[in-house]
């Protein structure tokens, strides 16, 4: 019998498209007051309608993760549910994982840094 090799998908990488943010010339201030976030962030928020995905960010910077000077949010979507997780470093353990059960979040990963209560995009590091 011959064993069948299972392939991966490969997952699109979301954050192709907002390559050319880098830096940033505003800042937004979230409505928690937890943090701001940047010119780059603020674009795929419109472009994904993706507003709430800041919101989950905030919404985790309490007394523990919100101490984590460096964090790595990643969400990947199937295009209809999604995952968000959260790493000190890319190497690091999953410390934030949470399921969205529905969401039109396009197909893909989308990586994104919470540093010293700034919300960036890798590009804008």
């Amino acid at each position: 019998m011959e064993k069948v090799k299972e392939e991966k998908k490969e997952m699109r990488d979301l954050n192709d498209q907002f390559k050319a943010f880098y830096g940033t010339e505003n800042y937004y201030q979230h409505w928690t007051k937890k943090g701001v976030y940047t010119d780059g962030i603020k674009e795929m928020a419109e472009q994904f309608k993706a507003y709430w995905l800041i919101d989950v960010v905030f919404s985790y910077q309490d007394k523990k993760i919100g101490l984590i000077p460096f964090q790595v949010w990643e969400i990947t979507s199937t295009g209809d549910k999604a995952t968000v997780e959260m790493k000190e470093d890319s190497d690091q353990p999953i410390l934030v994982s949470q399921k969205i059960p529905f969401t039109d979040f396009p197909e893909g990963m989308l990586k994104m840094y919470y540093i010293d209560n700034v919300l960036i995009l890798p590009s804008e590091y």
